[in-house]
């Protein structure tokens, strides 16, 4: 009978952004309408800051994401790249270092050079950019696939907020947008713990405590200036 196993290691690249895109989108935007709100601003002009933040917050993940991943990446090639040269111009030599990595990971030295043979024989780049450089196919930087999930993370984290804002009378909107936005922050803790198989508990707790700073920040500055934030 097989044995078969669940990993999330290849979830890594896309939930990393997404989490990082819904909860940027619905702890800027709720800060910001709470902000605005309790400078006892019109219903409009709270939308309008709101939206405005929804806008200028994707744009500004998805370029973010796409300029820090693709140096990530820039980097991962260009170290592909010089391990490709080693092993044309020294392979004796980058056999010896792969032997080396075997033996520190417990193999004895006969044994460790069998297999860092045979997985040269078989694809060396591929081994040393595994077992050297520590790079894989799994965790790989994808740029393109963290723009474009952290910007529509972050519009669907940030519509949560203003959708309260639409609900909600003008003199409840920084108490109720504040729970609200408290509660999708819990939500979103334990679905992206769930999805990474880390504990939930702390996940939801970690979040909700941040958010929960941002929003009381923005809110005091509100209060205190009595001006849009």
């Amino acid at each position: 009978m097989r044995h078969v196993e669940k990993h999330r290691t290849d979830r890594i690249g896309w939930l990393r952004a997404a989490v990082l895109g819904a909860n940027d989108g619905i702890v800027s935007t709720a800060s910001l309408v709470v902000g605005v709100a309790a400078a006892e601003t019109g219903r409009g002009s709270i939308l309008l800051a709101g939206v405005a933040g929804l806008v200028a917050g994707a744009m500004s993940m998805a370029a973010g994401e796409y300029v820090s991943v693709s140096s990530q990446s820039d980097t991962e090639n260009a170290d592909l790249q010089r391990e490709q040269e080693e092993l044309a111009t020294m392979p004796e030599a980058e056999l010896k270092e792969l032997t080396a990595i075997y033996v520190d990971r417990g193999l004895d030295e006969s044994l460790a050079h069998q297999v860092a043979k045979q997985l040269t024989e078989h694809d060396a780049l591929g081994a040393h950019a595994r077992d050297e450089l520590g790079i894989s196919e799994m965790t790989t930087a994808r740029p393109t696939q963290a723009a474009l999930t952290s910007a529509a993370t972050f519009a669907v984290g940030a519509a949560l907020p203003l959708a309260a804002v639409f609900l909600t009378p003008v003199l409840q909107i920084p108490i109720v947008v504040s729970i609200l936005s408290l509660g999708f922050l819990a939500l979103l803790g334990g679905i992206s713990a769930s999805a990474g198989g880390a504990p939930i508990s702390k996940a939801v707790i970690r979040v909700t405590f941040w958010g929960a700073i941002a929003m009381a920040a923005t809110a005091g500055i509100g209060y205190l200036f009595g001006v849009a934030v």
